[in-house]
């Protein structure tokens, strides 16, 4: 055999090297890139939690807030998470139910053109800056109403829109057809087979979008600078009225010149991470038992 032949039979092992050390490479890559990811999160969450932890206590739980700069020990934020829970809920009640009809309308009935539109309009809006959503409500409502829960509610809502649309699109389109095939074959009409078949194989994913919408806007404070700041520091419950929120107060305490304003605010923003990774890890556990009852469905 000759030196050329011998060349040319090297040369696929040659190729099999090098593409076995690009890989090797690139895993590295995706494991230096994923573990950055991990400290980045453990670094914040020390770093709220060594800061606001000293100011957790009972009062801060149950006591309303008091006046910028007036110091007392027997003061809390129980207001502001009062009136998080009211915007958050008010923003759930409005954003839940039309991203879900969006979604089955887009991925049951719609055609192929209306479904790429609806599909890039949810993408848009999901782009938007949060700060622009609350100015565009802040014309639209606040102008000719003034500043109000509903507005901040409001504002919230736009924001989880696409989030819960997008979320249950996803989710919808894993069904197999197979399921819908077998209840139209019954004599099953359509509205039926996705109200009785489709969505219960999706509650979970549907849920999952939900809960990720939720903390989304549960630490947004731009909007509500301009739907929902004009509160006092008394508690309410009212909806009509402007309610203070745990990012607006975070907002206001790091302005204060008193150490210990600044100390109620990283124990505030402490609450709010708390909440959010309990959501998070409450969504991909919600997640995960949607894909299973749907792999299930399928076999």
């Amino acid at each position: 055999m000759s030196a050329a032949d011998v060349s040319v039979l090297q040369r696929p092992h040659d190729r099999l090297r090098r593409r076995r050390a690009v890989n090797r490479g690139m895993e590295a890559l995706a494991w230096l890139a994923a573990a950055l990811a991990v400290l980045t999160l453990g670094i914040v969450v020390w770093s709220v939690a060594s800061r606001g932890a000293s100011a957790l206590s009972f009062d801060f739980l149950t006591k309303p807030m008091a006046p910028i700069g007036f110091v007392s020990p027997h003061q809390g934020l129980v207001n502001a998470f009062i009136g998080t829970f009211i915007l958050v809920g008010l923003a759930t009640l409005m954003a839940l139910p039309f991203g879900i009809l969006i979604a089955i309308y887009v991925n049951e009935y719609a055609p192929k053109s209306i479904r790429n539109v609806v599909t890039l309009t949810l993408d848009v809006l999901a782009g938007v800056p949060a700060i622009v959503i609350g100015f565009f409500v802040y014309g639209l409502i606040v102008v000719a109403h003034g500043q109000s829960a509903y507005a901040g509610a409001f504002a919230l809502a736009v924001l989880m829109l696409p989030l819960v649309g997008r979320s249950t699109m996803e989710v919808l389109a894993l069904v197999p057809d197979s399921l819908r095939e077998a209840a139209l074959g019954v004599g099953a009409p359509r509205w039926r087979t996705t109200l009785g078949v489709v969505l219960p194989q999706t509650i979970g994913g549907v849920l999952t979008g939900a809960v990720l919408a939720v903390a989304r806007v549960a630490g947004e404070t731009a909007p509500l600078l301009f739907t929902c700041s004009l509160v006092g520091i008394g508690t309410t419950w009212d909806p009509s009225k402007p309610v203070m929120s745990v990012p607006l107060a975070i907002y206001e305490l790091t302005d204060s010149p008193e150490p210990a304003d600044h100390a109620r605010a990283w124990a505030a923003a402490l609450v709010l991470l708390i909440f959010i990774l309990v959501v998070s890890l409450t969504a991909r556990w919600l997640a995960t038992r949607s894909r299973r009852k749907i792999a299930q469905a399928t076999r």
